[in-house]
């Protein structure tokens, strides 16, 4: 990991795209101001496990109840084509 000591309202770039600034330090507590292209995905780290975790039980779903959530959204999406013939 790479360690780097920065004081309020000093940055760091991470390639030419991305700059992380300091822009508070209140007790223990640091904040940081992102700059980033709209397509980075940025998250805080708890919340960014979360993604994963809900992520990896999305993908271990059984093909029954991914069937039976298909056969829900039949009815809808014969309606919504129907809608879409008028």
């Amino acid at each position: 990991m790479l360690v780097l000591t920065r004081k309020l309202g000093e940055s760091i770039a991470i390639d030419d795209h991305i700059k992380i600034r300091v822009v508070q330090i209140k007790g223990k507590q640091v904040r940081l101001g992102i700059e980033a292209p709209k397509d980075t995905k940025i998250h805080r780290e708890e919340v960014y496990l979360a993604i994963q975790d809900q992520n990896k039980e999305s993908s271990q779903v059984s093909s029954d109840k991914s069937k039976s959530v298909a056969s829900l959204l039949k009815p809808l999406s014969a309606i919504d084509s129907l809608k879409e013939d008028k």
